[in-house]
């Protein structure tokens, strides 16, 4: 039988309602009455009604991250590290985390929001990979509902945010193929309407003109952000002529499957073929050759966005509710030795 209450009550000698305060902390209460009280409650082994204890505060001490994902099962890793990051955070602050899969753009996911914005099955949400036309933050933000996204947009809306600036790290990586003497740099992109790819394909094609150089429209191809999805489009631009004498793809996981199908068509990335990613995914180190990347904590920014919630949820103000980071360039194998004497 629970512990209750009544029990320790009986135990110290004093009424339920000091045993009450005295657990949840309230000042009215002597300290030396307060530890013989902790000290019964432990010696009876009881634990508190997490349920009633959040009932009484209104609120269900509990975050929500819908993954905009297709199928009940996920295997791009960007999701495990971020999703490590919210519940490493949440838990240090005593937050449960409820997670739950939507296509993204579909009803499923409306609703969702929709269920959230209403109250009563999580505190806040955690946004990612926010788009052009956002429904979900637009929603959010009409309901006065406490988020913060994993990204940025360009309209009006101001929300709470961590970002990676992707255009300046697209930058450092064509440039970094651009220095090695490539001229043919294909670019495969991710789905249209996702802002952080407006951005790298902004710094694409910004870094190719500072240079002079000319793009062909059949070197930007679209992909689905998936192995498979990497696999199926290079395929198409190594039919091209002028081949591409390097690609880079949006995303590492795109890029580890450009990959197998370029060795596949007897091609040595890195030597026949030079490649590039963007997260620094775990992976990304250990695929062969490993993979030149732009590094972003993944992990570190699913922590910060999570503090800045309960910061929020609790009162406190962020001093930064904007917060940019700049990726690293990490070079591997990948990129292969240079080429071609730079004209």
């Amino acid at each position: 039988m629970a512990v209750t209450l009544k029990d320790i009550a009986n135990k110290v000698g004093v009424s339920v309602t000091t045993v009450s305060r005295a657990l949840a902390g309230y000042s009215d209460v002597s300290p030396t009455t307060r530890e013989r009280i902790k000290a019964a409650a432990t010696e009876l082994g009881y634990f508190p009604n997490i349920t009633a204890q959040r009932l009484r505060k209104q609120r269900t001490d509990t975050l929500g991250f819908i993954m905009p994902t297709f199928g009940a099962r996920f295997s791009d890793p960007f999701f495990s590290e971020f999703i490590a990051g919210i519940g490493t955070e949440a838990a240090d602050h005593e937050y449960d985390l409820l997670v739950s899969t939507h296509a993204p753009d579909s009803e499923g996911e409306a609703n969702a929001y929709r269920r959230a914005a209403r109250g009563g099955w999580a505190d806040g949400l955690i946004v990612v990979r926010t788009r052009e036309d956002d429904l979900r933050l637009r929603l959010l933000c009409e309901k006065n509902f406490p988020f913060v996204a994993f990204g940025r947009t360009d309209d009006e809306l101001d929300f709470p945010y961590v970002d990676e600036d992707s255009e300046a790290g697209m930058e450092m990586l064509v440039q970094h193929f651009i220095d090695l003497g490539h001229r043919h740099i294909g670019f495969i992109a991710p789905p249209q309407g996702l802002m952080f790819g407006r951005y790298r394909l902004r710094g694409y094609y910004q870094t190719m003109a500072k240079n002079n150089l000319t793009v062909l429209p059949e070197w930007v191809m679209e992909g689905d952000m998936t192995q498979h999805g990497g696999a199926h489009v290079v395929k198409d631009l190594l039919t091209l002529d002028p081949r591409p004498t390097a690609v880079i793809c949006s995303n590492d996981l795109m890029a580890i499957g450009a990959a197998n199908r370029i060795q596949q068509q007897g091609l040595m990335v890195g030597k026949d073929i030079a490649l590039g990613g963007f997260d620094d995914i775990p992976l990304a180190a250990f695929v062969t050759p490993p993979l030149t990347t732009l590094h972003q904590p993944i992990y570190e920014i699913g922590r910060r966005s999570c503090a800045m919630l309960i910061n929020i949820l609790n009162g406190r103000v962020p001093q930064n509710e904007h917060i940019l980071l700049t990726p690293s360039l990490v070079v591997r194998e990948s990129s292969g030795p240079m080429l071609y004497e730079r004209r």
